[in-house]
């Protein structure tokens, strides 16, 4: 398995279906990224594959993700990543290889009391759905993986979108990590 492909699928940025919706600019480098997101974390890929996960701070507001397969732990990825809250969500934006588009994807997260990660996915059929209406605007964006949709709206306009609580199906659980409190 290529090393991106699994870097993407230890954030979960790129959609299962190979769709991806990304977005013209990162999230800001200005927020600090909250308590317990940084450390090691596993999980099982789509094909029962264990995976690693290591988040690191790499610069003031700057985060970097490492992924790999527990059995290959040589065969590392790293991606850097800035995070914001807004509303009552937390959000984490990463730079995509130009084969699939260049661009940014931002990914909803939660931490829970069961010490997981829970990394959530936009449903590119409801962002389709946002732009079509004019709440969102954006163009078809193919690549390698399928075609998606890039998002050139204003920031705010995004976030305004996203933290409206009748939009709360825009998002889907795409990968849950449980903190590795020892070394496997």
């Amino acid at each position: 398995m290529k090393a991106w492909r699994a870097a993407v699928l230890a954030v979960s940025l790129l959609l299962l279906s190979g769709c991806l919706v990304s977005f013209k600019a990162p999230l800001p480098e200005s927020e600090a990224a909250p308590k317990g997101l940084l450390g090691h974390w596993t999980s099982t890929n789509a094909w029962g594959e264990p995976l690693n996960l290591e988040l690191t701070k790499v610069g003031k507001h700057r985060y970097q993700a490492i992924s790999y397969f527990r059995a290959r732990p040589q065969e590392r990825e790293a991606i850097p990543l800035t995070v914001s809250r807004h509303g009552s969500r937390w959000y984490l934006s990463a730079k995509v290889p130009a084969r699939y588009g260049g661009h940014f994807v931002i990914a909803g997260f939660e931490l829970t009391d069961k010490q997981e990660l829970v990394v959530y996915n936009l449903d590119l059929e409801q962002i389709n759905q946002a732009i079509d209406q004019k709440r969102l605007s954006g163009q078809p964006s193919p690549s390698e993986e399928g075609d998606g949709v890039l998002v050139d709206s204003d920031m705010n306009k995004v976030f305004s979108y996203l933290d409206d609580p009748a939009n709360s199906d825009v998002f889907s659980e795409a990968v849950r990590y449980q903190r590795l409190l020892k070394s496997q």
